[in-house]
């Protein structure tokens, strides 16, 4: 069974309200009017065992307990597993009265093939009788073996999210990197595909399915206009506004973001105006909202750090791994820093955060600005 509901105005207040006096000023922050933690928790590394999915359905609940109340997932995480982990550990919360169902945004992506919970003895197989012959996809429908964003594919994909989250409505249905597809076809026959995507996505919405959508990506948003698998914000809103006027329901992004990879910041790579600006700025002009995915980069920035940096984010934090996360949460522009975590222990470290000022706007620009 299905919980009924979706994160609200009032919901994410609410929850919001329970950390008065231990969240920091800015570790709550409005957007669209939900109220979203400056730490989201991600599900997307791990091992396809059960012994994965336990660890993750307790980091999940001991995060929504610590203050975060942004779940990122997605169906091809670990074949299915992480969705069913994190709608373990909604189901045992909101059970218990320790949260309610509008307090919570949880988002989920679809684009990527994937089994249902292990290797199948015979992959192929496994495809042609769950999806090919069923004809939810056609051969010419899959772009580099792996991809897919038809209107019957989507649809698919989200009934098997709802149901392995055990929600009705998901808050953020997110195209899992639709670059992908600009390997194999044209930017015009990218974008019929995008409106075909969005005209099926504003379906799910007005079914009551999602609440609203975006692009999830890896390298589109991050590269030079000249890239073949680039990505223009504006050009992608376009087609929102084109599909569903200007009550349009694409409202989120996500590209990863982090020491190693500021390009969102300081990357000056997306046509809006007449001008060319950095996306976070793009998106702030445009009312979209950022997650930051990989802040972490899977521990490649979480230790080491210049002793300079360490200054500038924090001094007084114990780990480098915060100090890294401090600089996406804390960066102009970022709605919800994403970290995967699947262990109590690094779910206590990192969101002793919760309670850290944010760095001050003066020293980011002095010390990533240099003004």
């Amino acid at each position: 069974m299905e919980l009924a509901g979706f994160a609200t105005p009032e919901g994410t207040a609410r929850y919001r309200e329970r950390f008065a006096g231990h969240a920091a000023e800015g570790h709550f922050r409005q957007q669209n009017g939900l109220w979203l933690s400056s730490v989201g928790i991600g599900t997307y590394l791990g091992a396809h065992d059960d012994e994965t999915d336990e660890r993750y359905a307790r980091a999940v609940a001991r995060a929504l307990e610590l203050g975060v109340n942004v779940v990122d997932t997605a169906i091809n995480y670990r074949f299915q597993r992480s969705e069913r982990s994190v709608g373990a550990a909604l189901g045992a919360l909101i059970e218990q009265g320790k949260l309610a169902r509008d307090e919570v945004i949880v988002a989920s992506k679809a684009g990527f093939l994937t089994f249902d919970g292990d290797y199948p003895p015979d992959p192929a197989a496994y495809f042609q009788e769950h999806y090919f012959r069923p004809g939810v996809l056609r051969t010419e429908d899959v772009v580099a073996g792996m991809h897919c964003m038809t209107p019957r594919y989507l649809e698919d994909q989200l009934e098997r999210s709802r149901r392995n989250l055990g929600l009705d409505t998901l808050d953020v249905y997110f195209l899992h990197n639709p670059e992908t597809q600009l390997q194999a076809v044209p930017r015009a026959e990218f974008l019929s595909r995008i409106r075909a995507a969005y005209e099926k996505l504003e379906e799910c919405m007005a079914a009551g399915k999602i609440r609203c959508y975006g692009t999830a990506t890896w390298d589109g948003y991050r590269q030079s206009p000249r890239a073949r698998d680039f990505l223009s914000l504006e050009e992608l809103l376009r087609v929102a506004t084109e599909v569903a006027g200007a009550n349009h329901h694409f409202r989120c992004v996500q590209l990863p973001y982090n020491l190693a990879m500021p390009e969102a910041l300081l990357q000056a790579n997306q046509p809006l105006d007449s001008e060319a600006v950095p996306l976070l700025e793009a998106a702030r002009r445009l009312g979209i909202t950022v997650f930051a995915s990989a802040s972490l980069l899977q521990g490649q920035v979480a230790r080491n750090l210049p002793d300079d940096l360490r200054a500038a984010l924090g001094p007084d934090l114990e780990t480098d791994a915060q100090r890294a996360l401090q600089f996406v949460r804390s960066t102009p522009g970022v709605g919800t820093a994403l970290v995967g975590m699947s262990r109590v222990a690094h779910v206590e470290e990192n969101l002793r955060l919760v309670a850290q000022p944010l760095v001050s706007a003066e020293t980011f620009r002095r010390v990533f600005f240099r003004e």
